[in-house]
């Protein structure tokens, strides 16, 4: 039987404010469901309402209606609800971790669901259909793999234990809440090929969750997007990205880098909550076609095809057009290298990582460097800023060679070569207010305090693009987007000559990387070198001038992003653009 959700609403529990209003879609059996758009818009909001759940300070409005395999999951009591997960309905995290147990081996893990709760299998039986789940997401089932810990196996494993777990009592809807998001290309494509291959093999209907428009486009049968938790346009699949009718959806399709050729990204102007729920158009405060109608708030109406709808008084027709301008870059100054790499041999322990690396970064460029998880990305990079410091071989900053480790590094080094995080909170400290952290830096490479030190940091957060009245904030209070700005500003308030960005776009909505992406391209345009660290080769083709893709520690392929993107001429570079997802062509 279908899935069925009708007029779903997500409150503040309390003062009533909505969250999320009017949600109604339907799911048939081994149909995939995607659910699009920035942070904030309610995504996994409402995906979380399909399992019978609001997270803490919300609920559920009255008169929602959740249907499962003939079941109203919301009219169930508390006890009856949590039954029905994992038979009826089950979930799977972003992160795998949030569901499995670091005490526990693999094996007890998966056994647990089935032998409790409704399936009530002996262990017998349990052990024989882990090894048929195992089998399923193409994962060994031998005993060496099974007494194996979570933290013995490597991410897309977990991804599909995870994924093991939720199918195992073959509920009627299974969620999936970005479980591609951070994953090597290659990985991310079996991922998704298995979530396709189980829906239609066991009738499964499916929610997919993300904010990778690329990835929905290769998944999904159905497209919902969201915005600020209502919903802005709905259509079939391919109907969707060949015609969007909505700006909102426009806009995001515009802010997606290619593989293909090098264009100038647009982000969208304005933030996710400005106008949310407080009558109008929900996005009119970001749309270039706002008009005085838009403060009535537009019906969701058909807009070409009967399944297509959209929320908006002024629906685009017709197909999306490609404004976005080709950028064409210099050859390499012929001017001696800012940071040369001569015989990098790296390793942790008596285990080698990176094996005679040779880079060469020239002053104002950006050098990309790609490949899957265990290649040596992060090695490498940690080990040019001196976070890593077991290697050998010759690392040279305008002529002169640097320690390894940082510590031993003068002054006028460390600042020169900054690093931003993948994670923000890894240079943002939780307990001090955005200021105070990129105060301290300031403060200790150049002696400024008091008033010169806070006048120069909101000069430099407005050069990155948050307002000065962010700097007695905490991180907790920043959108993901904004944090990695504020790293960025971090990095930037040393003057340095070279950032490293360490996946800082990986898990961003493609607005903000698009945000991220212009604002290091202006920088650059300062002066400002780059190493970008990345397995998302959309963004290389967009920001880098050059390419090193490594496998095994080892550089398989170097020079010119063009060169390398449109010609490469190992296996692994065609291998890495083979399974890089582009939008379906319409």
């Amino acid at each position: 039987m279908s899935v069925f959700v009708d007029n779903l609403g997500i409150e503040l529990a309390g003062s009533g404010k909505p969250i999320v209003k009017g949600v109604s879609f339907e799911i048939k059996p081994g149909k995939v469901l995607g659910i699009v758009g920035e942070s904030g818009s309610g995504k996994t909001t409402v995906a979380l309402a399909m399992l019978g759940y609001a997270r803490n300070g919300t609920c559920i409005s009255k008169g929602s209606r959740v249907e499962i395999d003939g079941k109203d999951i919301l009219s169930q009591t508390a006890t009856e609800i949590r039954s029905m997960r994992g038979k009826l309905v089950s979930y799977v995290p972003q992160d795998p971790n949030a569901s499995l147990n670091p005490a526990l081996t693999l094996r007890e893990q998966l056994v647990e669901g089935l032998v409790t709760g409704r399936n009530k299998m002996n262990r017998a039986e349990a052990l024989e259909r882990v090894s048929s789940l195992l089998a399923e997401v193409g994962l060994p089932s031998t005993r060496e793999f099974l007494e194996r810990y979570p933290t013995q196996v490597s991410g897309g494993q977990l991804q599909r234990i995870a994924i093991a777990m939720a199918i195992a009592a073959h509920p009627r809807l299974i969620v999936l809440d970005e479980p591609t998001t951070g994953l090597d290309v290659s990985v991310q494509n079996d991922v998704l090929r298995m979530v396709s291959r189980l829906c239609t093999q066991y009738q499964i209907s499916a929610i997919y969750v993300s904010h990778d428009l690329a990835v929905v486009s290769h998944v999904a049968h159905h497209v919902l997007v969201l915005y600020t938790g209502r919903v802005v346009e709905y259509a079939e699949c391919r109907d969707l990205f060949a015609r969007p009718s909505h700006p909102y959806t426009r806009a995001l399709l515009q802010a997606i880098p290619s593989i293909r050729e090098r264009r100038e990204l647009r982000s969208i102007p304005g933030t996710v909550e400005a106008n949310r729920m407080t009558g109008g158009c929900v996005f009119r405060a970001r749309c270039l076609f706002a008009r005085a109608k838009c403060e009535i708030e537009p019906d969701l109406s058909e807009s070409g095809p009967a399944d297509h709808l959209v929320r908006c008084h002024w629906p685009i027709q017709g197909p999306l057009e490609r404004l976005l301008s080709v950028i064409e870059r210099e050859d390499a100054a012929a001017a001696q290298p800012l940071l040369q790499i001569v015989g990098l041999n790296a390793s942790y322990g008596r285990h080698a990582v990176l094996h005679d690396v040779n880079l060469d970064l020239h002053p104002g460029r950006c050098f990309a460097v790609v490949g899957e998880s265990g290649s040596g990305k992060s090695t490498l990079s940690r080990s040019i800023v001196g976070l890593h410091s077991q290697w050998d071989g010759k690392i040279e900053l305008q002529g002169r060679r640097l320690e390894p480790n940082c510590r031993r590094r003068d002054r006028g080094s460390q600042q020169s070569i900054q690093y931003v995080f993948q994670n923000p909170y890894g240079s943002l400290n939780p307990r001090r207010t955005i200021g105070d952290s990129i105060v301290s830096v300031y403060s200790h490479f150049f002696g400024v305090h008091g008033n010169n030190a806070q006048r120069r940091v909101k000069e430099t957060l407005g050069r990155v693009g948050i307002p000065s009245s962010y700097f007695d904030r905490f991180p907790n209070e920043l959108s993901g987007g904004e944090k990695q700005r504020c790293a960025i500003a971090r990095a930037l308030i040393c003057s340095p000559q070279i950032v490293v960005c360490d996946e800082i776009t990986s898990a961003l909505d493609v607005s903000v990387q698009a945000t991220i992406i212009e604002l290091l391209r202006g920088l650059m345009r300062d002066g400002l070198s780059l190493i970008f660290v990345t397995h998302d080769l959309g963004v290389v083709r967009s920001i880098a001038d050059d390419v090193a893709v490594m496998n095994a520690g080892r550089l398989v392929e170097l020079g010119n992003s063009d060169q390398v993107m449109l010609a490469p001429r190992a296996d692994y570079t065609r291998h890495l653009l083979a399974n890089s997802l582009e939008l379906v062509d319409a």
